[in-house]
């Protein structure tokens, strides 16, 4: 039985690369489900056809009406790389208007591993939501990996200089010992 994983992107300077996320993901058993954020896909962060040939899936971006096909198998687990200000802060007060942060306040509901690599700077880093966001969302269970040894806010004006080597192994491994079994 495959485990799948729901992946949501957002719009940071990673986001380009997430197929390095996809091809670990794959390479470790993993059937992935990618979901963008509207600003990531409106955005150009992603690219749609590479991540569907990829995962053999279409990206999604917004919510499935009912008469369409689509369909995707339940979730074992959730990651959310690279994971924007916006997102963490709207995800820890509830809100669900877009598919994505829809996706993420159920997972949440539904107990499911969640691992979150945010991509931010120091300037943005230092609005109090943020923090509290954070807070907010470790204490219903996710593994926010923020701070050393995962990711540190970068200086504003230098987020390109810290893409190269963005941790995206970490998502994995986080949660590798907590969907064993399932």
């Amino acid at each position: 039985m495959s485990r799948v994983l729901y992946l949501v992107v957002c719009a940071a300077g990673p986001a380009p690369h997430v197929g390095t996320l996809i091809r670990d993901a794959i390479e470790r058993g993993r059937d992935v489900c990618t979901i963008a954020t509207p600003a990531a896909e409106s955005g150009g962060f992603v690219d749609p056809a590479a991540i569907e040939a990829a995962t053999g899936r279409p990206l999604r971006h917004r919510y499935r009406r009912a008469d369409e096909p689509g369909r995707w198998p339940k979730a074992d687990a959730v990651a959310v790389a690279p994971m924007t200000m916006n997102t963490v802060t709207k995800w820890a007060d509830g809100h669900a208007d877009t598919y994505a942060l829809g996706i993420l306040t159920e997972a949440i509901g539904l107990e499911l591993p969640i691992a979150a690599l945010p991509f931010w700077n120091a300037a943005q880093a230092a609005h109090p939501s943020v923090d509290r966001a954070i807070t907010t969302l470790r204490t219903c269970g996710v593994q926010v990996l923020y701070g050393k040894p995962h990711f540190t806010p970068h200086p504003p004006g230098t987020g390109a200089t810290r893409i190269p080597t963005y941790p995206w192994h970490h998502i994995l491994d986080n949660l590798a010992d907590r969907t064993t079994g399932r």
